[in-house]
């Protein structure tokens, strides 16, 4: 019988290694999803004024991201067009302009436009934007350089689009747009926020599942070997 002491105990071991490790991933899961939550209640908050000060400390960023704000002003000359693709829409960019509001020149996206009217005529116009702050964390050292000739960019860098429209880093993304010119406005939401720890917690639990039918099955035939030798 002293055969039956590796397995037993490796099958123990080893499941409560796996399951706690599943456990923990449940403990994160409700963890995220209170952290989508408080993003989601903040997106969809009241409206303020545009932040004053600088903006370029990326501990203030992290502080505004996801800012509800409004501000009317004015749309000036010059775009950047950031491909994209839309569902049931297809292919197309996201239109990012220079927005004077308040004696302040920052970025606004103001959504999606099909790959026809990226060389549409648009020219200054007032307009009201309501959305919030951000700064897209889409650029990495993979990202292709922007065609600055046909005014193609891959990703949204807000440092890099603000030197090239001469704004501040500071970014509205439209969730609704009074004047301006047509766009589908994409706004901020958590959706690009992964959260896969139920699937992780899955894989663990399955892990334990396996393991335990596994070290069953070594048991057995242990035993099944102790009483031929009987």
């Amino acid at each position: 019988m002293r055969r039956l002491i590796f397995p037993i105990l490796m099958g123990l071991v080893g499941c409560a290694v796996l399951v706690s490790l599943g456990v923990w991933q449940v403990q994160r899961l409700h963890w995220k999803q209170g952290v989508l939550d408080a993003i989601e209640a903040r997106i969809s908050g009241t409206p303020e004024a545009l932040p004053t000060g600088d903006v370029t400390d990326p501990t203030v960023q992290d502080s505004l991201r996801y800012t509800p704000v409004r501000a009317e002003g004015m749309i000036d000359a010059g775009e950047i067009h950031v491909l994209t693709t839309v569902k049931d829409e297809g292919p197309g960019f996201r239109l990012i302009v220079p927005f004077e509001t308040g004696g302040r020149r920052i970025l606004a996206d103001l959504g999606y436009i099909s790959e026809e009217a990226k060389e549409a005529a648009r020219s200054a116009m007032p307009a009201t934007i309501e959305g919030n702050l951000h700064w897209p964390q889409e650029a990495d050292r993979w990202t292709p350089a922007p065609d600055l000739e046909a005014n193609i960019w891959f990703a949204r860098d807000v440092p890099a689009m603000a030197a090239h429209l001469n704004t501040e880093p500071l970014l509205i993304i439209a969730r609704q747009i009074e004047g301006g010119p047509p766009t589908l406005p994409q706004p901020v939401t958590t959706s690009g926020i992964p959260n896969d720890h139920l699937s992780y917690a899955a894989t663990w639990f399955g892990l334990a599942l396996i393991w335990a039918i596994m070290s069953l099955y070594l048991i057995r035939r242990t035993l099944t070997e102790e009483r031929r030798r009987i």
